[in-house]
């Protein structure tokens, strides 16, 4: 495993929680890099990660990327202050591997790990201590929001049942851990190539119980044009403009 090393400030410190900021994706659907897109004036891994370097509750920041942004991800947090970042690794193939590589490189003291996608730059510092916090009693949380539409299931286009909506949720991240529980979960993940698409379903894969804490409808994840320019509106309405 290929480990850039930032700086080295933390030494005698003793991180609570430690951020894995996963950000090794191909950016298929949006035809460009979409953590280097401008995002009112600032790139979008750059504004996400401005606010786990705001959030009190976290102390340390690990960003897992592809081999060929190791250099212009730590130019980017040197540029935007990002001084809570004290590595930027090698992600893997897949979200397992690339969450296990900055997972298993937390800071030994961590009690807590809280794992989030680059590309969700509209999350807050308030958001994110809040799913820390409740992490501290629960032991695994993610955030969420309850789901708005009326959601289908159907095979070869034909409607086979309608869920209660009432039981339905958006899952999003950060999603927190205590530090043994994830680390377990992973490695369990990996060993048995579970087919696992957040790290959530990692922890559910051991028989652990996810709590739900709020999320925030605007908390969204930049996948596509249209959401870049729905999250420029956003930030405007909260008075953020290039």
């Amino acid at each position: 495993m290929s480990i850039f090393t930032m700086i080295d400030k933390f030494k005698g410190r003793k991180p609570s929680c430690t951020a894995v900021i996963v950000a090794a994706g191909e950016s298929t659907r949006m035809g460009a890099d979409k953590l280097f897109l401008p995002l009112a004036g600032i790139p979008v891994l750059a504004r996400t990660l401005m606010q786990f370097e705001l959030c009190r509750a976290v102390s340390e920041i690990i960003v897992v990327t592809r081999e060929d942004k190791i250099v212009p991800v730590a130019d980017l947090c040197k540029e935007y202050g990002v001084t809570k970042a004290t590595k930027i690794l090698l992600g893997g193939a897949t979200r397992v591997e690339s969450s296990a590589a900055g997972v298993f490189q937390a800071d030994r003291h961590s009690k807590l790990i809280a794992i989030s996608d680059g590309a969700r730059p509209l999350v807050t510092p308030e958001l994110i201590e809040s799913a820390v916090e409740t992490a501290k009693t629960y032991r695994a949380v993610t955030v969420a929001v309850p789901v708005k539409d009326t959601i289908k299931t159907a095979e070869n286009g034909v409607v086979t049942g309608t869920p209660d909506r009432d039981t339905m949720f958006a899952v999003q991240t950060p999603q927190v851990f205590e530090a043994d529980i994830i680390k377990g979960a992973l490695t369990k993940a990996l060993r048995d190539k579970l087919p696992v698409t957040d790290d959530c379903s990692a922890v559910e894969a051991l028989g652990h119980p996810v709590y739900l804490v709020d999320g925030s409808y605007e908390n969204i994840k930049i996948t596509t044009p249209e959401d870049l320019s729905l999250s420029e509106a956003l930030l405007a309405a909260r008075g953020v403009r290039r």
